[in-house]
């Protein structure tokens, strides 16, 4: 089973028993190979540094890696933008060693957005064996005299932005001799900074510069990033400086065979209201995973959720151990939330192939060298193609032939992409959406800024202008900075760097501890504690289930004792919003489109217990605080006689069956946004109403879910008629009679999916799009 065929073999093998008319494969593409173009080593490269790249495999560098190299060496800020698996780390491990072997002196800073990428870099660093380079981890796993030693001898730092911002940059005085020869700022997998954090990240490296600046340095900063849209822009929206792209990727890639695949629909089963149930993703990669296994092949399944990929590992391992008691040991899931030694462990087994199946959030999409992988299942859209590519790149990065799964959920935007296969296969990836700009970010970073060193003039013009300079008098109206005649300066007693969370989660993550024992089991996000960790919730570690006692948001601890229930839990909530301001805004004869920023209420008031079939046992009520967010969102309108005409143009809807056409437009419309904007339908929610108060017509909404808004809304106020066609078409291409999760029911909704009417749905959207399209368009 080797070469080009691997891919198509195993494929073969994991459909063998389906009978050919029930094939759940709606496509099947194969992606040719490519032929590895090398260079000669760059004439700067010391010889000492050639041989210890030699012993470690590397004879001759390929084209891009070069390319980038050189463009750094001359100390011009670049982005290397290339597939996964095409040896990025190697275009700025280049021009770093180099530096730090003429002078030592140098130093340099590596970032990582996840622990895990952090780790697999520091390793392939110290690998090398280059003397006198010195790298060390400076993250939170690392002890303190550990960070002592990293912090007075290291020459290469490896951390991340979230230790950068609290515990590098408020202390820079301790770090003044690493600042003052800092020569190079790595920025890896920069695709991974998008959003809230994306902007938040944005100003931290405009926050080091400045640091670095004080200290004489000017370093050149080194971006790593998957295939994106204008990297050259994103990277220097990114970084604050202006950057070269270099994406000519000349890496070998061995052939790939790319299925997509829907699950079929369950006679027996009915879910809300009666909607037909599809087989779900992780059950359908919990399948796929474990016949993977029996065959050999080491494979990764991409789940999109923390239980979710403990479901699917479970599932696999339930089915292997049916096979042979030595493969269900082999499988195991790996997620966010994990202590650190649990997943160090983890990446130890999968690197050295004790673990032949692996069901991991995309923790592990982001850079961790694992080679040698055969197949990738992909169990729901990732969100972004960017990610899809990134996930599907893991599989064959020895170069040998590899399958790539992507199987669909039940979900408009999966069941469109499995249909539409040139959505996934021929589109471009998306451009990075990030906005320093956004208030909520910009605040507390000035705030932090200054509290490190005084903002001067010049530093205003490079941490926002005209909105920076009026923050700043907020911030001093607030009696927090004082303006002086050399610039802004921190006043107030305590630094704000504690309290600033550049992730976007809201807040110190929740706490899950076991109550019996006092074991902390993992963590989850503020914002999504009341949906996930509420009273009554079923909350799964490492395959083990738990059910919350209690939920204390003030101490942010949830107790949860051991128990394995037949079910599963959701939540469900009840959302209002309110306009406080129109930005822009579109009007058409009946409709209008705006864009503006809102105020979202939001409110767990129960939860629903589901068996593992889909069938709901019943609904839970729940008391939890309301939690207010200021964000921004797009929506539409449509005048009331439009919707109620009969005549050509109009909806011809009667009264009481508008409301549900609005709400399943409003559900698909979130479904499919993520094909126009780098977010995933969590990212954001929505609102429809058949009489909005500050509209005063009926009103979808759809809005981002961060405070300040990420850019999302923006992306579907300027895509608004391809976006809005695209989920017309997955309305109505969806087989189902009267709706279902594959259309216009979402698992989000907080109404319990009623009313939804899919057909007014169509009729709703063919109404704004006749009056929203150019004639002749």
């Amino acid at each position: 089973m080797g070469g080009k065929d691997r891919g198509r073999v195993l494929l073969d093998r994991v459909l063998a028993g389906i009978p050919a008319g029930e094939s759940p494969v709606t496509h099947v593409a194969e992606l040719p190979q490519r032929i590895p173009r090398t260079v000669d080593w760059p004439e700067w490269t010391p010889s000492e540094l050639i041989s210890a790249l030699r012993v470690c495999g590397v004879d001759r560098p390929w084209v891009h890696q070069v390319a980038a190299a050189n463009l750094a060496r001359e100390g011009r800020h670049v982005v290397v933008a290339t597939g996964t698996a095409s040896g990025k780390s190697l275009a700025y491990q280049l021009p770093v060693l180099a530096d730090l072997l003429a002078d030592n002196k140098a130093t340099a800073l590596y970032l990582a957005p996840t622990k895990a990428l952090g780790a697999d870099q520091l390793r392939a660093a110290a690998g090398f064996g280059v003397p006198g380079v010195r790298p060390a981890p400076f993250d939170g796993d690392t002890p303190p005299a550990e960070r002592d030693w990293a912090r007075a001898h290291a020459r290469w730092i490896f951390t991340n932005p979230d230790m950068l911002h609290r515990g590098i940059l408020p202390s820079h005085g301790r770090w003044a001799g690493f600042f003052r020869r800092l020569r190079y700022v790595v920025v890896d997998e920069c695709h991974a900074y998008r959003g809230v954090f994306g902007s938040h990240v944005a100003l931290l490296l405009r926050r080091l510069r400045r640091v670095a600046r004080r200290y004489g340095a000017d370093p050149v900063f080194v971006l790593a990033s998957a295939t994106v849209a204008a990297p050259e822009r994103s990277a220097s929206v990114l970084a604050g400086v202006e950057c070269q792209a270099v994406v000519d990727d000349g890496s070998p890639r061995g052939a790939r065979t790319v299925a997509l695949w829907e699950p079929p629909l369950l006679d027996e089963l009915s879910g809300e209201n009666g909607a037909p149930v599809r087989r779900s993703a992780g059950a359908e990669a919990a399948r796929i995973l474990a016949d993977l296994v029996v065959e050999g092949a080491r494979t990764l399944a991409f789940v999109r959720s923390r239980r979710g990929a403990e479901f699917t590992a479970l599932g696999a391992r339930r089915q292997l151990s049916e096979v042979d008691d030595e493969l269900a040991g082999r499988v195991a899931a790996y997620r966010a939330g994990y202590l650190p030694e649990e997943r160090r462990a983890l990446e130890s087994s999968l690197d050295d192939g004790a673990l032949l199946g692996v069901a991991t959030t995309n923790a592990l999409e982001l850079g961790v060298d694992i080679a040698g992988l055969d197949a990738v299942v992909i169990a729901g859209y990732p969100g972004t193609l960017a990610s899809f590519w990134q996930q599907a790149g893991r599989a064959g990065r020895a170069g040998d032939g590899a399958l790539v799964v992507f199987v669909a959920r039940d979900d408009p935007l999966d069941t469109y992409l499995v249909h539409h296969p040139a959505a996934v296969l021929e589109r471009p990836v998306e451009a990075t959406v990030l906005d320093p700009g956004n208030p909520y970010v910009l605040t507390p970073q000035l705030a932090c800024a200054a509290a490190e060193l005084p903002v001067t003039d010049e530093d205003i013009d490079e941490l926002g202008g005209s909105a920076a300079a009026e923050t700043l008098e907020e911030l001093a109206a607030d009696g927090v900075v004082r303006r002086r005649r050399t610039g802004w300066y921190w006043v107030a007693r305590d630094r704000p760097h504690a309290s600033v969370d550049i992730r976007g989660s809201g807040g110190e993550q929740v706490a899950v501890v076991e109550a019996d024992t006092g074991r902390m089991l993992g963590t989850v996000d503020p914002s999504s504690a009341c949906a996930t960790v509420h009273p009554g919730a079923v909350y799964l570690h490492q395959g083990a289930s738990y059910v919350v006692d209690d939920l204390d948001l003030d101490t942010g601890l949830a107790l949860v004792h051991a128990e394995d229930p037949e079910w599963t839990t959701s939540a469900r909530d009840v959302v209002d919003i309110r306009v406080v301001r129109t930005l822009e805004e579109r009007r058409y004869p009946g409709v209008s489109v705006c864009l503006g920023e809102v105020e979202v209420t939001t409110q767990v008031v129960g939860y629903l217990r589901r068996l593992p079939s889909g069938e709901i046992l019943d609904h839970v009520p729940l008391d939890l605080p309301p939690q207010t967010l200021h964000t921004r969102a797009v929506w539409y309108t449509v005048s009331g006689p439009l919707l109620h005409d009969s005549a050509p143009g109009g909806a011809g809807l009667k009264p009481a069956h508008i409301p549900g056409a609005l709400h399943a437009a409003e559900h698909a419309a979130i479904g499919l946004l993520p094909l126009f904007a780098t977010c995933d339908r969590w990212d954001i929610g929505g609102v429809s109403t058949a009489a909005h108060t500050d509209t005063g017509e009926a009103t979808v909404f759809v809005h981002d879910g961060h405070p300040g808004g990420a850019g999302f809304a923006d992306r579907g106020f300027a895509a608004i008629t391809p976006w809005l066609t695209a989920t017309r078409e997955a309305i109505s291409f969806c087989e189902c009679p009267a709706g279902c999760p594959s259309c216009v029911q979402s698992p989000k909704c907080g109404n319990g999916n009623e009313p939804l009417d899919k057909t007014g749905a169509v009729a709703v959207l063919d109404v704004v799009l006749r009056a929203i399209t150019p004639a002749g368009a």
